[in-house]
């Protein structure tokens, strides 16, 4: 076992004390080591780099690519307003609130700076009343959430401020669908997936087409079965989801709204698709080069230490930290936790999936850190 390996398994052991199973991710320089532990839930084995796994808001990420890319085929534009995306929507053209005589744009949806509430109108008094609902998302259709929109009032002027919204993501891959007029899973799977070789990020499991077929070399090195030369068997392989104290609980649908959190995926997609936000810089003429590369240079500062890049969340370690950059996002769904983050400067990057409702994150970031201070190379 080289040291790369010994540092994401020693992640992964740590994990096993507290979650029902998990797989653990660690690329440096050229190499990727992806290591599982616990079980993919009652009955089932090992979990492993083929294991599907809800990923919860690490969906945005993927939302926000989709939006550079078709910001530069020129299919929308960046600070293009919402309203003009959907006003012919089913139904009659939806009603986008504004304030201080700034509508709401796109940018504004991937930055979380639309000023929009974290949730979908009546949702909050919802989980207020039914806190424990398995699946609170299900009733989300794009009537009731735009319904809901044109009654909401926002919180701050679109543009000015940082605050996290589900609901601006939602909207963000409910427009983008709606402009290029097809489903959000055929979107990503055209923008991202089949560019990249994803084969299993989706949005449901089963569903041919939904990504990309890949052959074993384009999956990492690591070990596959038949079951990777078709997208039929993900049932097979998706993990089930427990609450913290490790009871089964119901996989969530997101309805109208997966840009803000419906995608799953596993950790072989999840490593390749860091590689391509590693690689973005040294490789312009990679085929999604140039969109990360806008994702990146979209920024809203939040503090002095921190910002927002179109999806991903930065920010730079204190000096006495070591002065590194990580870029991130987190996610989490009933039942499962995600952890995606990288540091292109030092060319490193980690992920962490489990299949139970308690935070990833600590994880990911000490192994992130032991990454950059012991395995960095040059970007």
């Amino acid at each position: 076992m080289n040291e790369l390996a010994r540092v994401v398994q020693q992640t992964a052991d740590r994990l096993a004390g507290q979650h029902v199973g998990a797989v653990v991710a660690g690329l440096a320089g050229g190499e990727t080591e992806i290591r599982g532990v616990g079980r993919t839930g009652p009955g089932g084995g090992v979990p492993g780099p083929d294991t599907v796994f809800e990923i919860g808001s690490v969906t945005k990420v993927f939302t926000a690519l989709v939006l550079a890319r078709l910001v530069l085929d020129g299919t929308v534009r960046l600070d293009e307003p919402l309203a003009e995306v959907l006003a012919d929507a089913p139904g009659g053209p939806a009603v986008v609130p504004g304030r201080g005589g700034q509508p709401i744009t796109l940018r504004h949806l991937a930055t979380h700076t639309s000023g929009l509430p974290r949730l979908p109108r009546g949702m909050l008094l919802k989980a207020l009343v039914k806190p424990n609902d398995p699946d609170p998302y299900a009733r989300c259709s794009a009537e009731y959430v735009l319904g809901g929109l044109a009654r909401t009032r926002l919180r701050a002027t679109p543009g000015r401020s940082f605050r996290y919204s589900n609901l601006g993501a939602g909207l963000l891959g409910l427009a983008l669908a709606h402009r290029a007029g097809t489903g959000y899973e055929e979107l990503v799977a055209r923008e991202v997936c089949e560019p990249l070789g994803l084969a299993d990020t989706h949005v449901r499991p089963g569903v041919e087409g939904s990504g990309a077929e890949r052959s074993g070399a384009e999956r990492s090195g690591a070990d596959r079965t038949d079951a990777d030369r078709s997208g039929s068997d993900r049932t097979g392989r998706l993990a089930h989801g427990h609450t913290a104290g490790g009871r089964p609980v119901p996989y969530w649908d997101l309805a109208a709204l997966p840009g803000m959190g419906g995608l799953r995926s596993t950790a072989a997609d999840l490593a390749i698709f860091l590689r391509a936000q590693l690689a973005a810089e040294r490789e312009p003429d990679a085929p999604l080069s140039p969109a990360i590369t806008l994702t990146r240079e979209t920024r809203h500062r939040v503090n002095p230490f921190a910002w927002m890049h179109l999806g991903w969340l930065g920010h730079r370690l204190h000096t006495q930290q070591g002065g590194h950059l990580q870029i991130w996002h987190n996610g989490g769904t009933g039942g499962f936790r995600s952890f995606v983050a990288f540091d292109p400067e030092k060319q490193v990057g980690v992920l962490v999936l489990a299949n139970t409702r308690r935070s990833a994150d600590p994880a990911g970031t000490a192994l992130l850190r032991r990454l950059q201070k012991d395995f960095a190379t040059a970007g």
